[in-house]
């Protein structure tokens, strides 16, 4: 009776271990890297995004435009650079400022906003939120808007009930506008026509009257959103901590399509990078260590390519190609339409900033 008990336990076990090899080799599978088509879903004729219609705006959002491509249309700046002028923002400066009417508007990490003076780096106003802080302005029509998180301290867990803000400054003189109660949010603002857009830690994607801050409609994703949103025609595109990426319907907040990472063992990648639309393609780097391009009308995955580390980075989109930093430390630049690396830089360390194209050369 022992004998055929141990029989019967060793049967089981190699039974479990063959099902369990045979679910890693699965999963590796489709975690694999994909390889694109110049062909399928990929419009090489589009007409680049208009620069800002709004005289007196050089940089009106996160990204440059609302597809967020990170390509200075229009701006001719190449080195060598000398210094100007220095201005100490007393806390760190994570992310780019928003250039317009002759200043900078942008805010340090401690939750103060400054606008200063472009030619000479003279403060014009500030306003201390006493909130943390973690995302790019963006600016129209006389009007900067910013997103906050919550008090601090800054690394309070998620779980916790947590409010953030959405406001709106007059560019003149700091004057509050109007002000927004959300989730805590690290989402830079969109401006696309009378809306901003941004997203929350609850999950949710917000779609806010230009002039008032009231509710247009908000849609409830599956995870945390913690990246901007970008805007190519009548579909927002924005990704989550679900590892989801989401079409919406810009004027109703509809969930047009979702898509995800590809699967891995472990924990799953999740998007913290804004993404970039261009090509009739969606670019967006993840956690996962990949840089995906999905089909902006299908949601289709078209091609993924493995960096080596997590991607933070936001891409840069110029001339049929993605521009995108690592945390393995190299920075690389892929074709648009197949995702195959052509070339790579290695950095001094991990890379979590997002590059800009200014005058035919990366910046970042």
């Amino acid at each position: 009776m022992k004998k055929w008990l141990l029989i019967g336990t060793a049967a089981i076990v190699v039974a479990l271990a063959g099902a369990g090899a045979a679910w890693y080799l699965h999963v590796k599978q489709q975690a694999r890297d994909i390889k694109g088509s110049p062909t399928v879903e990929f419009v090489t004729t589009q007409a680049a995004p208009p620069p800002p219609k709004e005289p007196g705006i050089a940089w009106p959002t996160f990204g440059y435009d609302g597809e967020r491509q990170r390509f200075a249309r229009g701006i001719a700046v190449a080195p060598p650079f000398r210094r100007v002028w220095t201005f100490r923002a007393q806390s760190l400066v994570e992310f780019p400022p928003v250039v317009g009417y002759g200043r900078l508007f942008f805010a340090n990490n401690a939750g103060t906003m400054f606008a200063i003076g472009a030619k000479n780096g003279k403060r014009a106003w500030k306003y201390a939120s006493h909130r943390c802080l973690a995302a790019s302005p963006a600016l129209d029509r006389h009007v900067v808007y910013e997103t906050f998180m919550n008090a601090p301290p800054c690394n309070r867990a998620p779980s916790e009930s947590l409010t953030g803000q959405a406001i709106a400054f007059a560019v003149g003189t700091g004057r509050v506008v109007w002000r927004r109660t959300i989730g805590p949010s690290e989402s830079s603002p969109l401006v696309a026509g009378a809306t901003v857009f941004v997203g929350d830690w609850n999950g949710r994607v917000w779609a806010l009257r230009r002039l008032t801050g009231k509710t247009r409609w908000v849609t409830k994703l599956r995870g945390q959103v913690k990246s901007g949103v970008a805007i190519s025609g009548n579909r927002i595109y924005v990704g989550d901590y679900s590892g989801h990426l989401y079409a919406l319907n810009a004027t109703t907040g509809r969930v047009v399509w979702q898509a995800k990472v590809q699967p891995r063992f472990g924990s799953t990648g999740n998007f913290y990078a804004t993404p970039a639309v261009a090509y009739g393609r969606v670019y967006i780097g993840a956690t996962d260590g990949k840089v995906y391009s999905f089909g902006a009308t299908s949601g289709k995955l078209r091609w993924s390519q493995s960096t080596g580390g997590y991607v933070y980075s936001s891409a840069a989109v110029w001339r049929d190609r993605v521009y995108v930093g690592s945390y393995s430390g190299r920075f690389f630049c892929m074709d648009a339409a197949t995702g195959n690396i052509l070339w790579q830089f290695a950095a001094n360390g991990p890379i979590s900033g997002s590059p800009t194209i200014i005058a035919g050369r990366c910046i970042g």
